[in-house]
């Protein structure tokens, strides 16, 4: 098997992010953010996806965290699509329902090379801390257009928001390892088309 990972960059007059991404990972994580909270989520996602994840991001906080937490979301689904290759042998789909504690919520994904994001239920407060809830959907299509993936999450339902988004990044990490998992049955890439490129 071919070493599943990539590192990318991305430097503009508002952020700074670099990323090192492994899919065939132990779960470890070395992150820095001027993000906090998306530190937290992005940990979460590292740990329980058994990704390998190096990230050093910050950028223009002192107006709000909606570039960084966004071009995070870019370059990381850059990451994404180009660790994951030319697909061959994976099993494509990935899903994972995740509790924690009052919230439920659901990922699934399809390595599709056909991005597009829903997000069905609510997140019920527009803050945690300091964080805008409202960056978590944008994080999420961004990093579904850039990873070219087709991503659906679904939260069941829930009352503390914290909860809600930490069950989201946890679905989020096991559901792109189902799909990235190689599955010795499939032969070529699990398409009829015969391409996922």
């Amino acid at each position: 098997m071919t070493n599943r990972q990539a590192t990318k960059k991305r430097i503009t007059n508002e952020t700074q992010i670099e990323l090192t991404f492994s899919i065939d990972g132990s779960g470890e994580s070395h992150l820095a953010t001027d993000v906090p909270f998306m530190t937290h989520m992005l940990d979460l996602f590292t740990r329980h996806g058994l990704f390998d994840l190096t990230l050093e991001g910050k950028g223009d906080t002192e107006i709000d965290d909606h570039h960084t937490t966004e071009d995070i979301g870019i370059v990381l689904g850059e990451a994404i699509r180009e660790a994951v290759g030319d697909k061959k042998g994976i099993k494509r789909y990935g899903n994972a329902f995740v509790p924690m504690d009052d919230a439920l919520a659901q990922v699934v994904i399809d390595l599709s090379n056909r991005p597009h994001f829903v997000l069905q239920g609510a997140i019920p407060a527009t803050k945690v801390g300091t964080f805008d809830t409202e960056l978590i959907e944008e994080f999420l299509w961004k990093l579904a257009l850039e990873a070219r993936i087709n991503l659906h999450v679904i939260v069941h339902y829930g009352s503390n928001v914290h909860h809600i988004i930490e069950a989201i990044f946890k679905a989020l990490g096991r559901a792109l390892d189902d799909a990235t998992q190689l599955d010795p049955r499939v032969k070529g890439v699990p398409s009829t088309k015969g391409s996922l490129s």
